[in-house]
Formats: structure tokens, sequence, C-alpha cells
């Protein structure tokens, strides 16, 4: 393999998020936005298990990014017009690589 092929390599973005039980969830970072305020990640879930990949809704996993002390942290987004307004923005983003429907 040439240097060129190996600087080609696609290299995801992970990331592990835990859920209010700590079991523990792996995504894959698609893509990020940034507002005047505020920094939001795409995620899509990664399995395992390939069934669990089929099984899947094949939804995005919208999370704002917040920065406390230094460190990063996931949060959901509570606020639906916010939500709305992040989501329409990563369809807008995304739908030329990804096969998207539309609500």
């Amino acid at each position: 393999m040439s240097e060129n092929e190996k600087n080609e390599e696609y290299n995801p973005d992970l990331v592990t998020l835990s859920d209010d039980d700590g079991k523990e969830y792996n995504f894959e970072v698609l893509d990020a936005v940034e507002t005047d305020t505020d920094r939001y990640l795409a995620l899509l879930p990664i399995y395992d298990d390939p069934q669990k990949m089929l099984d899947d809704s094949g939804e995005l996993v919208i999370v704002k990014v917040v920065e406390e002390d230094g460190e990063e942290f996931y949060c959901e987004i509570e606020d639906d017009d916010e939500y709305e307004t992040i989501a329409d923005a990563f369809v807008d983003r995304l739908e030329d690589f990804f096969e998207i429907e539309e609500k």
C-alpha cells in the first residue's frame, strides 16, 4: 500500500455514550454543525451484531455539545424548536450522501 493510500484510508470518528443505567453505546460521528452559540453532532449507532444493524431504524442521534471545565459533554436537545432547526440543518447537509426519508 502506497503512502497516499494509507493517508486516504477512512478513519471514522467514534464516540461512546452511556445511558442513565451505565449501559454504553457506540456511535460514528457523521457530521457537526456549529451555530453562533452552540455545537451539535449527528451520530449513527454502531452495532457489533449485523442483525441489530439491519433491525435499526437508521435514525440519526443528534446531541448538543456542552463544555464544562474544559471537558466536552453530549446532551439531549430538550427544546423542540431547537431540535427541529438542527435536525433540518443536518438533513440538508447529509441528504446528498445518504438516503433520508422526510417525515
